[in-house]
């Protein structure tokens, strides 16, 4: 086993609150929101702030750690207000995160050596291809179920060790320690008393074994990271900590942690094996549930867990698009083609239908099924007649087949390991799912319903459901499941013919596109 043989539950806590309310924590990539959600899992109130993205260099991304903190302080305490409620009045808090993005603290002074490197920073690269070089990929897949991508925490990490002053002296003397976001706000929101993540973020570590829920010393000896750095490992449903008093005005247990797209899982009551999600956000990420059983792709797809109950673990295959809602924004604040998001649908629906304007977001790379970090954007197919609704269009069809080229490539893994998702019915999340065009174009070439939710916010609402059900006040996994509500399902209405012919063209696309060409 790692050298960090977890400890679980090991720290028992309790408050005193008896309210109704549970208190989700949504810390994304560009906003943190917290949403208060009452005993009958219906949003009562919710707050928002978006913070700065900073890009130092081509490929690079940054968050300012105090900016992060500051922004859930606000947002919980303005969502408080805006529900006329007191910290008195929650049972307990639900933290979900981006998932991937790394920070290293200083343990006395809780204060951050480096900015926050994003999951979307791609500058460990050339450290990535010199340890595949090296003969690392197969063991690294083999005992994280992940691949050797700048996309993970532990390059990440590894960067900060070699780049900051004194940090590896600071790391191996126990001074500074490492988390993914939601366990530097455990951190600071419990005064520096737990140290703590759950499975769902370690596994996206590129340290964590997932096949013996662990941290792994081969790993660290990979990467050169030491094991001292790391937080406690628990359940998706445990007791990580008590919120201090001084900050939100009363101790409340902290009851729920998941990262981002493992809470969108739970949140869409996709408990099932053979259960497909997808959340469009930032980026875009869909997951099959395969229960118990840890399946290893063939088709470059990534093997996490899905979540851990109860000691329990349930597996899932991934599949990461970088940029999703990235991509709108882009023509919104780069191009200045839009001016808000939600133009896109109606100018998608304005396009030219005899043009074929084909654009691969490569902005940070490719994701699976491609996994090429030296990939950049492109558009093929423009005339003297491409405008702006040509390239809406495009942005929002180019979301969709990335969407196609997981979902095939998940479903040929679960088939390849004895598992049946033949009729896939496709359950959507996030702000684009918002939509109807971008949905519809998604039902048709995928082929398959697409079923979006009456709540959309069930990545709040998965964490929120983790920490409810332990407080007591939400019902069981079976319980929650029942109360999923489908709000619209789109149907596929098109042909054959011109579905796989456009699919056709953008595999083209894609080709031509990748690095290695």
């Amino acid at each position: 086993m790692g050298p960090s043989q977890q400890r679980e539950n090991s720290m028992s806590t309790s408050a005193s609150n008896s309210g109704g309310y549970v208190l989700a924590i949504d810390q994304g990539t560009t906003s943190s929101r917290a949403i208060i959600f009452d005993v009958d899992q219906k949003i009562v109130a919710s707050a928002q702030q978006e913070f700065t993205q900073y890009f130092p260099k081509s490929g690079w991304v940054e968050h300012d750690v105090e900016e992060i903190w500051e922004s859930v302080i606000n947002v919980c305490r303005n969502a408080l207000s805006n529900a006329e409620l007191t910290a008195n009045d929650i049972a307990a808090i639900g933290i979900t995160n981006q998932r991937e993005t790394t920070l290293v603290w200083d343990r006395e002074t809780g204060k951050a050596v480096h900015n926050a490197i994003v999951w979307q920073d791609r500058r460990t690269s050339q450290f990535c291809s010199e340890l595949k070089e090296k003969g690392h990929e197969e063991d690294v897949t083999a005992r994280s179920g992940l691949l050797l991508d700048p996309y993970f925490s532990g390059t990440k990490l590894r960067w900060i060790l070699d780049n900051v002053e004194d940090a590896r002296a600071g790391a191996e003397s126990g001074q500074l320690i490492f988390g993914t976001v939601d366990t530097f706000l455990i951190w600071r929101l419990t005064g520096g008393k737990r140290h703590v993540t759950d499975a769902t973020n370690a596994a996206r570590t590129l340290m964590y074994n997932i096949g013996e829920n662990c941290w792994d010393d081969t790993l660290l000896e990979i990467l050169g990271v030491p094991s001292g750095m790391l937080p406690e490992v628990l359940d998706c449903a445990a007791d990580f900590g008590i919120v201090d008093k001084d900050i939100l005005g009363a101790e409340i247990p902290v009851y729920g942690v998941a990262g981002d797209q493992q809470a969108a899982t739970i949140g869409n009551a996709c408990f099932e094996p053979g259960m497909f999600k997808s959340t469009y956000g930032t980026g875009c990420f869909a997951l099959l549930n395969t229960g118990t059983d840890l399946v290893t792709s063939k088709n470059r797809m990534l093997t996490t867990i899905a979540y851990r109950l109860n000691g329990e673990t349930t597996y899932a295959l991934e599949g990461s698009i970088f940029m999703a809602g990235a991509t709108v924004q882009w023509l919104r604040d780069g191009l200045k083609v839009l001016e808000d998001a939600s133009q896109s649908g109606p100018m998608a629906d304005e396009a030219d239908e005899e043009q074929s304007v084909y654009m691969v977001p490569a902005f940070t790379g490719l994701g699976a099924p491609y996994w090429d970090a030296d990939a950049r954007g492109a558009i093929f197919g423009m005339t003297r007649g491409t405008g702006p609704n040509e390239l809406a269009k495009a942005a929002l069809q180019a979301v969709c087949y990335q969407t196609r080229d997981l979902l095939e490539a998940m479903k040929a893994d679960w088939a390849a390991s004895g598992g049946s998702a033949q009729d896939t019915v496709l359950r959507v999340d996030g702000g684009m799912v918002v939509s109807d065009w971008t949905m519809q174009f998604l039902a048709d070439i995928l082929d398959a319903p697409v079923d979006r939710p009456t709540i959309l916010e069930t990545t709040a609402l998965g964490v929120a459901w983790l920490a409810g059900a332990r407080a007591g006040i939400w019902p069981d996994e079976a319980g929650f499941a029942k109360t999923w509500a489908r709000d619209e399902r789109f149907e596929a209405n098109m042909s054959d013919e011109e579905r796989n012919t456009l699919y056709t063209g953008w595999k083209d696309a894609v080709r031509r596109t990748l690095s290695t060409n």
